[in-house]
């Protein structure tokens, strides 16, 4: 929590050790250790006997954060936040680094836990970037990066079958408890759904994510969708908007007039990397373009 403290007559921001650990990243036991061991932080003490720690303290763990990321040991690199002056690089510029460093620790750590069927530590690395970055940029600068760098190696057969499967799995499981509850609310529903043949629906499930922070209802039918079957929820629901996604051009191609039907009856947009802007323009759709999060941030809300 934030505390306010009056110092030589102007007012002063004061954080306690568990605000201090949240925008650093580091544990209050590893905090408590570096104050100890290396003089790094210069707490007060509240009234009630609370440490209460400055910007400046703030400003030295991140400079060590980022000595630590450049390969110096704790010692060296509590040593060298502590000899830096005070006109070294602002906070803002620090943190962006630090969280750079960060992200980048926790995005790798996650890879060799997969690689490694470690589904505990993936867990705690997936765990951890929620809890330090929002969900957006967790999905869109981490998860979507990954699945998509997991894919050419699959195809470069750098990892197995069982190795993809197994990120894939673990992945979909936490996507699926991120999703739940997203058909509640009073926003416009959307139907979401993969073409016939269509497997891959990851990068679906995060645009609904998505999509549902930002008002909509959403009603998943997923993977390897018939399009009939489409066709009839949209008849029976009533959607304002279809959004169908695959990875390759042939999933739509091959289903172009039942698409131009579709798109007579309702709002329909076409996603993934199978989505063009011809057959976008021939069945009279839209093209969702770029990533699965912006592309839902974009979405107008529309009944």
């Amino acid at each position: 929590m934030f505390v306010v403290e009056i110092e030589r007559g102007e007012q002063r921001g004061v954080l306690r050790i568990g605000e201090l650990s949240r925008r650093v990243g580091v544990s209050d036991y590893v905090l408590r250790a570096w104050e100890t061991r290396y003089g790094l932080l210069h707490p007060k003490r509240s009234t009630g006997g609370f440490r209460l720690y400055s910007h400046a303290d703030e400003r030295r763990v991140r400079r060590m954060q980022f000595h630590l990321a450049q390969g110096l040991s704790a010692a060296e690199a509590a040593g060298a936040a502590i000899a830096e002056p005070t006109n070294s690089p602002s906070l803002p510029e620090m943190q962006r680094q630090a969280d750079t460093n960060y992200v980048s620790e926790l995005s790798a750590a996650l890879r060799v836990a997969l690689d490694e069927f470690d589904e505990p530590a993936a867990q705690v690395m997936w765990d951890r970037l929620l809890s330090n970055l929002t969900l957006e940029t967790v999905l869109r600068d981490t998860v979507l990066p990954y699945l998509s760098h997991l894919g050419e190696r699959w195809k470069r057969q750098e990892i197995t079958i069982a190795q993809e499967h197994f990120a894939s799995n673990m992945i979909h499981g936490r996507l699926a408890s991120l999703a739940r509850g997203w058909g509640t609310g009073h926003g416009p529903l959307a139907i979401l759904a993969c073409p016939p043949g269509e497997l891959h629906d990851l990068s679906l499930m995060i645009f609904g994510i998505i999509l549902h922070r930002s008002g909509w209802r959403i009603e998943y039918l997923g993977a390897n969708t018939p399009i009939e079957e489409l066709v009839v929820s949209g008849e029976r629901i009533r959607p304002d908007l279809i959004v169908l996604a695959a990875v390759t051009v042939d999933r739509f191609a091959g289903i172009v007039a039942e698409l131009t039907h579709l798109a007579d009856t309702t709002r329909l947009a076409l996603a993934g990397a199978g989505a063009t802007r011809r057959i976008a323009d021939d069945v009279g759709a839209r093209l969702l373009a770029g990533d699965p999060v912006t592309a839902a941030q974009n979405v107008p809300w529309q009944r």
